[in-house]
């Protein structure tokens, strides 16, 4: 009979100091600590492009853009984690007694790999829907042209639309800019995957 390593719960301070020594990134799941894998050239490029573009077009405008290495805390579900890119109105709100750590998300993008994508699509999108200020869920396939976007339309109601073509243009509408699919996609060779 083989014994299962009972897995080490971990407190959020916990994991807050393990994390700052680290030369990884890992997110903090209710007392786990789960270490993210690095990315793929072609979803650091679409994550890129994506910022790039919100950056640009939210310039002089009420909201702050983060990509790969701004920590979230959602409180309701004890998790951590570093979303690819998100849009934060201003002021920004931090975590109570941290610099380095938002709470206040309205828009949120993700890559989806192989390893994350269902757990994007399914318990991290129910988490991220806890927090009060969240509006707007992007998801972005590096395999191919597919964008999933799901917009908060009512309390618990949230209205799916997905994209193939990429000439169609995408109206973000928490923060009032549109995107072109296709400039989501510029410079990616999808035969590297």
């Amino acid at each position: 009979m083989v014994a299962q390593a009972e897995k080490k719960h971990y407190s959020a301070q916990e994991y807050l100091e393990i994390e700052l020594v680290s030369e990884a990134r890992s997110e903090y799941r209710s007392g786990e600590i789960v270490l993210m894998t690095g990315g793929t050239p072609n979803h650091n490029d679409i994550a890129g492009n994506l910022y790039v573009l919100l950056k640009t077009a939210l310039k002089g405008k009420n909201y702050r853009t983060f990509y790969t290495d701004q920590r979230l805390w959602v409180p309701g579900v004890s998790l951590y984690t570093y979303p690819d890119v998100m849009v934060v109105p201003k002021p920004i709100e931090l975590q109570v007694g941290r610099t380095d750590t938002v709470i206040n998300p309205c828009f949120i993008a993700e890559v989806l790999s192989k390893s994350t994508q269902n757990y994007d699509r399914g318990e991290k999108f129910v988490a991220y829907r806890t927090m009060l200020n969240f509006q707007e869920y992007l998801l972005i396939d590096q395999y191919r042209i597919h964008v999933e976007h799901h917009v908060k339309t009512a309390a618990n109601q949230w209205l799916f639309s997905e994209f193939d073509d990429p000439a169609v243009t995408l109206m973000l509408r928490t923060i009032g800019i549109e995107i072109q699919i296709a400039e989501l996609y510029e410079g990616i060779d999808f035969s590297e995957t």
